[in-house]
């Protein structure tokens, strides 16, 4: 598999203009009072499908040859990347089958299906989802589009990453959601000169632990969290060699941090945030790390949530 560079991020960003959303930086002067920093926000929340996963979907599907395309592509995915594919697809004109657990929410499995996809159900602590998908492939037919273990998408997630650099240069600190690793390692190809910070629920601790230890290592025990879009077992060697070579590191924030980051965005910024999408904002504003005095850019990287789990996160 062919490492993704800074080049590709640009073809990425040239292949992308005019479908993608350029999501809007946004400066918060109670953020910034409260980090001691200057925060720049990436609002992936605004993007089309409702978060970042459609830049890379895009790029992946466009890159396809005509006989790929006619033979049509299968995902797997938690929700985001499943609307982002299945959108490119329908887009596109390709047929797309998308694996999605049986807990996804219900917004993101009825897009999912709105778009035109097929949804097929598992469940994510019991039947493997590639395993799922490659079956599929062998019966129908079909190009996989992997949700972080893929060049294109990588290089497609690193838009973001361009776009900050393009407004406000090189920050000194990036925060990046991260599941899988697919954005966080493509905003590290597209900000060479941001320390890059991925942050991750709790219970979902992978790719912070792989950073520490320098070896690929999966969650020990999957626990509950509110972060559907980042319960991701294990990162890919893609993703986990790109944030290696860049001296990448993690944090972990709890489901009271992603609580009142997701209230911050609501009642101060104006967002509808979801859980995973607010972990980078939750690392900020929970005290865990010293950005004082720092340029920092975080990214927001999705806002499909359900209503009640809305309601239920807001304590409304």
């Amino acid at each position: 598999m062919n490492i993704p560079t800074l080049e590709d991020v640009q073809t990425a960003a040239a292949r992308i203009a005019g479908v993608a959303v350029r999501t809007p930086l946004l400066r918060s002067d109670a953020l910034d009072n409260m980090t001691g920093a200057k925060v720049w926000l990436k609002a992936e929340c605004l993007q089309r499908t409702g978060s970042f996963k459609f830049r890379g979907a895009w790029n992946r599907l466009s890159a396809l040859t005509p006989e790929q395309r006619r033979e049509g592509v299968v995902a797997f995915s938690s929700g985001n990347h499943a609307q982002g594919v299945a959108l490119a697809a329908k887009l596109l004109g390709i047929r797309a089958t998308i694996v999605m657990p049986s807990d996804a929410p219900r917004i993101k499995v009825d897009a999912t299906r709105g778009h035109g996809a097929e949804v097929v159900s598992y469940d994510r602590l019991r039947d493997p989802r590639d395993a799922i998908a490659a079956k599929i492939v062998s019966e129908r037919g079909g190009v996989i589009v992997a949700p972080f273990n893929d060049p294109y998408v990588v290089a497609g997630q690193g838009t973001a990453g361009l776009e900050i650099a393009e407004e406000i240069g090189q920050p000194d600190i990036a925060l990046v959601c991260c599941g899988g690793g697919g954005l966080a390692s493509g905003i590290a190809l597209a900000l060479p000169e941001s320390e890059i910070v991925v942050v991750e629920p709790e219970a979902y601790d992978d790719v912070m632990r792989s950073l520490a230890s320098g070896v690929i290592e999966p969650v020990r025990d999957p626990g509950p969290t509110l972060c559907d879009a980042l319960q991701t077992l294990v990162t890919s060697p893609l993703t986990f060699g790109i944030l290696q070579a860049r001296g990448a590191h993690g944090i972990a924030v709890s489901d009271a941090d992603v609580k009142a980051a997701m209230a911050f965005a609501f009642r101060t910024l104006k967002l509808v945030v979801e859980p995973g999408g607010a972990a980078a904002l939750a690392a900020a504003l929970s005290g865990k790390l010293d950005l004082k005095g720092k340029t920092v850019a975080i990214t927001l990287s999705g806002g499909n949530v359900d209503a009640e789990t809305y309601r239920v996160c807001l304590g409304v």
